[in-house]
């Protein structure tokens, strides 16, 4: 291992050393100018490169959900369910029977596609189940359907989180 760790290493190690930067949420969007360098060094040292940050908030967007699943109804319905992911550390667990959640509030967003092109938004999900009706498949597709591409988002105070895209098909019966 090389001090510092050569360009390309298939393995480095990070220790104490290594520190979050502390910036708030007031200060995300704005750019930072920053001078990176060894900790040895001035900041007007020649060997500093200059470099500007935008921090964007990434890490406090709630995960992508998981698991998500498909039944056809009776009646033709699709019920559609997903399991909520926390970025809590707490949330990592193997004993825990339900996800602590961080957020304030559980919601969720879901967009039904096409081809990529956007059939149907649904706002305001409070749980993570959404009815695709019968009649929303046939307004959308022409009749019902057997799969259906999904996008679901979980929000949080910084609107919505990383997606959860995928094709769904039905994989169980009522």
């Amino acid at each position: 291992m090389g001090n510092p760790a050569p360009t390309g290493a298939r393995v480095v190690i990070l220790d104490t050393a290594v520190q979050p930067l502390s910036i708030a949420e007031a200060d995300l969007g704005i750019p930072w100018n920053w001078r990176i360098g060894p900790g040895t060094s001035a900041p007007s040292d020649v060997i500093m490169q200059a470099l500007t940050f935008t921090p964007s908030g990434r890490g406090l967007m709630p995960f992508a959900p998981a698991q998500p699943r498909m039944r056809r109804e009776a009646n033709g319905d699709l019920a559609i369910r997903w399991l909520r992911r926390d970025r809590a550390l707490s949330a990592d667990s193997w004993v825990l029977a339900e996800v602590p959640m961080s957020e304030a509030a559980e919601s969720y967003e879901l967009e039904i596609l096409s081809g990529g092109t956007v059939l149907r938004s649904v706002t305001g999900l409070a749980a993570p189940t959404f009815t695709y009706t019968a009649s929303m498949q046939t307004a959308d597709f022409g009749g019902t359907v057997a799969g259906v591409d999904v996008r679901i988002y979980q929000l949080g105070p910084l609107g919505r989180g990383v997606p959860l895209a995928t094709t769904l098909t039905v994989t169980e019966a009522s």
